[in-house]
């Protein structure tokens, strides 16, 4: 077909030139319009299935509730099930505070296999015929607990010259990974079968069960590997606040709406010094501008966060007395 049928085609037209008629009882349909986006603040806490990416899980979220805007706080692997903390709105503003939050898991370690990955979804690169026992498990414990060294897994989101080492990894390149300080502030051994071991972790930001779970291995001799993972705390979100994509597409569609499914922008903020201002210091916050803080209770330094009739208005740090905003909010 040449340009021109191409363009006479396009038109409803054939190469002649002459109009086609409709078909008999079809009649044209308008086409349908996608329903516009709609402004939604705050964070809803999704319980993340196994298998489900945490970009498909943002994706999935927003479409459920027909967001404008969303992101989330912390990757979760595929692998991984558990607290995906998903920020909407204004609350994009915040994820930095929920990253940095503590967290928790509950994972399952299978003893006698180490993987390319530190997982199940890895091939085996080394193995043996011996497991430990409780007693030797939780003997190690406290050697992997505080601030400690710790290599990240080869395939991993850390950036090596720019590029994911997940990425090099993948390609078949050697990939040599940094040891880095990291918080693990609570291991304890709960439940023990010959093979496999379930342990809870409280860490900080930047930790890897799955390295957790190499390492101990290794230093007992027995090499080991993540089969289970599940996230119970992100910051300040917990079990108790999850909810299922399918909660939130029922709950969108109710005429009471997301009601406690969706949870105020300053949670996020919960480690800070939540400081009241008037109508007018508002107003200049908003506006970018630094305001004088006045009163007993105004803090002496450091990062607050302030507010107007209850209502969120800014991020910033208080330096002799005077609110310098670094982030401000339109939720009035």
């Amino acid at each position: 077909m040449n340009v021109t049928d191409e363009t006479a085609e396009a038109e409803g037209r054939d190469a002649s030139g002459q109009g086609r008629a409709e078909p008999r009882g079809r009649e044209r349909r308008p086409a349908q319009e996608r329903p516009k986006r709609r402004v939604v603040n705050g964070w809803v806490v999704l319980d993340k299935p196994v298998g489900m990416t945490s970009t498909y899980a943002v994706a999935a979220v927003k479409r459920a509730l027909n967001a404008k805007k969303a992101g989330h706080a912390g990757t979760l692997d595929p692998l991984a099930s558990g607290i995906l903390p998903i920020a909407l709105g204004e609350a994009t503003k915040t994820v930095p505070y929920v990253m940095d939050g503590r967290k928790s898991y509950v994972f399952t370690v299978t003893w006698g296999v180490e993987t390319d990955t530190d997982d199940s979804e890895g091939k085996p690169i080394q193995a043996t015929n011996r497991f430990p026992s409780p007693d030797e498990i939780e003997a190690l414990l406290p050697r992997f607990t505080g601030t400690i060294e710790q290599v990240p897994p080869r395939f991993s989101a850390v950036k090596i010259a720019g590029e994911r080492a997940y990425d090099l990894a993948r390609d078949g390149e050697v990939v040599e990974l940094k040891s880095r300080l990291v918080q693990v502030d609570r291991l304890a051994l709960v439940a023990h079968a010959e093979d496999r071991s379930v342990i809870e972790a409280d860490c900080g930001k930047g930790t890897y069960v799955r390295a957790l779970a190499r390492d101990l291995g290794r230093a007992l001799g027995c090499l080991g590997h993540v089969s289970a993972l599940r996230r119970t705390r992100v910051g300040p979100f917990s079990e108790a606040a999850t909810a299922s994509v399918g909660d939130l597409e029922s709950a969108a569609a109710s005429p009471d709406g997301l009601g406690p499914l969706l949870h105020p922008v300053a949670t996020a903020l919960c480690d800070l010094v939540p400081v009241p201002v008037s109508r007018d210091a508002a107003g200049r916050l908003m506006r970018g501008q630094p305001v004088i803080l006045r009163g007993r209770e105004t803090p002496i330094e450091g990062r607050v966060y302030a507010t107007h009739n209850g209502a969120l208005v800014a991020v910033g740090d208080v330096e002799k007395g005077e609110f310098i905003p670094h982030r401000v909010f339109s939720l009035g």
